[in-house]
Parts: structure tokens; sequence; C-alpha cells
């Protein structure tokens, strides 16, 4: 499928990003880093911005922290579509001690996207994707997106005709901007 142009915004680095915690639908703020990330972003938006496109960022206070900052003080809409996967009875926890009590898990090398899929009581990567494919179906014109790291890999891959499986193996970098127009991405950064 063919989507509009979109502009995928990670959050800044947070908390619990810089201690390896499962965050999915919990929250922490943006470290002095994350701030630092916005606004890097910020300084490529303008351009971006003046053509218009629509604004949607998720709901959940870390990526609406960034794009308060990123976004350079425009409106935007919130979607929950855009809310980051559910870790189920693994959010809060290390990463480091969900695989020390997981050594099956740890064998296999997991990216983040594996281990939320993993996740005893999670939301799961199928159910995941139609959610992120269902809110990408809608999407009417260009936009501009600012939510989550493994949300933002499994939209980037769908926008370039990737599978789901495949997704946690693309760059999650924080403070870019990830370009999508006709199934190829571009990587925007600040210089």
């Amino acid at each position: 499928m063919t989507y509009p142009t979109i502009w995928f915004l990670r959050h800044g680095q947070t908390e619990w990003n810089r201690d390896h915690r499962l965050q999915g639908r919990l929250d922490s703020p943006l470290t002095d880093q994350g701030v630092a990330e916005a606004r890097r972003q910020a300084s490529l938006m303008p351009p971006i911005l003046a053509a218009g496109p629509a604004l949607i960022v998720s709901p959940l206070g870390r990526a609406r922290q960034t794009a308060d900052i990123a976004l350079c003080g425009t409106a935007y809409r919130t979607d929950p579509r855009l809310m980051e996967i559910d870790a189920g009875d693994w959010q809060g926890l290390r990463r480091e001690d969900i695989l020390e009590a997981h050594p099956d898990l740890a064998a296999r090398a997991p990216t983040p996207l594996d281990i939320y899929e993993a996740a005893p009581g999670g939301e799961g990567l199928a159910a995941f994707h139609a959610r992120i494919r269902d809110f990408m179906q809608d999407l009417q014109g260009p936009t501009v997106i600012v939510a989550h790291g493994l949300l933002g890999q499994v939209l980037r891959a769908e926008a370039c005709g990737l599978p789901p499986e495949d997704a946690g193996r693309l760059s999650n970098l924080q403070g870019c901007v990830y370009r999508l127009d006709k199934g190829v991405e571009t990587r925007l950064e600040a210089p």
C-alpha cells in the first residue's frame, strides 16, 4: 500500500530509556539529553511545518513533551493509536532483569521489539501492527507524527513495505526526523 508522505519523530530520551526500563504505556519525563534531542528536531521542522502537513502525536506525556518543543509550538492533535506497544507485566522492568530471568529469550539476542512481543499480558506484534496500519490507512495527506521508538519502527517498516517481523532491525534514533515517501526512508539530521 502507498501512504502519503510521513515525517516521523521519536520522542527524546526519557529517564526510563536511560535506565533501560520498558515503558510501554507507562511514562517518564524527558532527560536533559531528551530535551536537547527535541530541540535538534525543532531545527529541522520549519520548512516541513511551512508546507502545512497534519500534525498527529501520541497522547503519552513523553511524546507530547517532545512535540511541544519539536513542533515549535504549532498546534497538533493526539491519537491513541500512536501509543507505544503495551508491554504487559514487564512494563517498568529493566531489560537486563527480564533477560536474566528468561535465558531462553536472552539466548536469541532479541531486539527491543522482540522483548515487547514476548511480554506476558502484552499487546503482541500482530495487534500492534494492526493498530498502526489502521492509523496509517486513515491518513489523508502529508503528516508529521511524533510518537515512540517501537511504534516508529513498525510504522516505518509498513511505509517501506517491509514485514513487521523485520521492523526491530531498523534504526531507532532520537533527535532526528525520518521522512517516508513512496516506500523510501530518508533520515534528516541537524548539522
